[in-house]
């Protein structure tokens, strides 16, 4: 689609028409039409459209530079025209070419029972991502989405930007849940606020599962391997029903961003996340694990369990947990 990038206008600012050469604004069409009909156009009265010059309808008269001359209606479609019809034919030839490569298979294909699409095993980031991509282009109603962790890279960002930008632009919904960590990510509240104005909403939790996408209801994203270089595309309407309630009752606990997180001190003054790593500590989770878990780096979350060690008097790791079950932070906050 040709769309106006900006014209130099006389005071040197950039004068935008935001729109293709397919749906030309009011002045412009006018002012097109008459150039056509007079043969010429004085460049002052053309300025009204920028987007002549811009989508090359006119062009200087090399005579007297005071004028602008047309370009024929007919010429500029042809030159419009032929870029579309060579991809057409481009089209045309791949699937020619696809048809014969598959045709072998064809008879084979005919003799074999069918594949169970209802769980497919994606390997290699490529496939994830393409994957993910169909299942965006076939979305038309709500995507459900799980992104556990602290703040994410700027190039997942823009990723996430791009690919909801698409979403939205066809009234698609989208709810997003960050762990509580993401709210001291400067990008992360960037890419929030420059979403806010669409149909996104995003929520978070302190203590979120794996990674989880679901389109419409219909297919559903996991990761199959710790570091999600394998994940699988889940179409069974069963397992994608029941991610979904998993996905609501998250939803239900978690706290729309834009709002404070409601952290009430326990017993000792001990706030919400503290109490979280107090309970893994518990549980026998190493520091490592408990980072992870709970969306921070570790060096942040070692610096809690100091903190909860001040708070309770201890002077050993062992002293900590003992500590702990003794004072019945995790009863109160259960």
């Amino acid at each position: 689609m040709f769309l106006g990038g900006g014209e130099l206008t006389t005071d040197g600012k950039k004068a935008t028409h935001p729109h293709s050469v397919s749906t030309l604004c009011d002045e412009g069409a006018r002012l097109y039409a008459s150039a056509l009909s007079v043969g010429k156009i004085a460049r002052d009265e053309a300025e009204a459209a920028p987007c002549l010059l811009e989508f090359a309808l006119l062009h200087p008269d090399p005579g007297d530079p005071t004028w602008l001359r047309p370009v024929p209606a007919f010429a500029a479609l042809t030159q419009r025209l032929h870029p579309i019809e060579r991809e057409i034919q481009e089209r045309r030839r791949l699937s020619i070419e696809l048809t014969k490569a598959f045709e072998p298979f064809m008879a084979v294909s005919a003799q074999t029972p069918p594949i169970n699409h209802a769980i497919t095993v994606l390997e290699g980031i490529d496939r994830i991502n393409a994957s993910i991509k169909l299942a965006m282009a076939e979305c038309h109603t709500e995507v459900l989405t799980i992104q556990p962790g602290g703040g994410r890279s700027e190039d997942t960002l823009n990723m996430a930007m791009e690919r909801g930008n698409m979403l939205m632009q066809r009234g698609v919904s989208m709810r997003t849940l960050y762990q509580h960590t993401a709210r001291h990510s400067h990008g992360t509240l960037n890419y929030a606020a420059r979403m806010a104005e669409s149909k996104m909403e995003i929520r978070t939790l302190e203590e979120l599962v794996e990674r989880l996408m679901i389109f419409d209801h219909t297919v559903a994203f996991i990761p199959a391997t710790d570091d999600r270089k394998v994940a699988l595309e889940l179409r069974h309407p069963a397992i994608v029903k029941y991610l979904a309630k998993v996905f609501e009752q998250f939803w239900r606990r978690a706290v729309p961003l834009q709002e404070q997180i409601p952290y009430d001190p326990g017993p000792e003054g001990i706030s919400g996340v503290r109490h979280s790593i107090a309970k893994l500590l518990v549980e026998g989770h190493v520091d490592e694990a408990i980072a992870r878990r709970l969306g921070m780096n570790v060096r942040t979350c070692r610096s809690h369990i100091a903190k909860l060690s001040v708070a309770l008097g201890s002077n050993s790791r062992a002293q900590l947990g003992y500590l702990i079950a003794r004072s019945g932070i995790l009863e109160s906050g259960s």
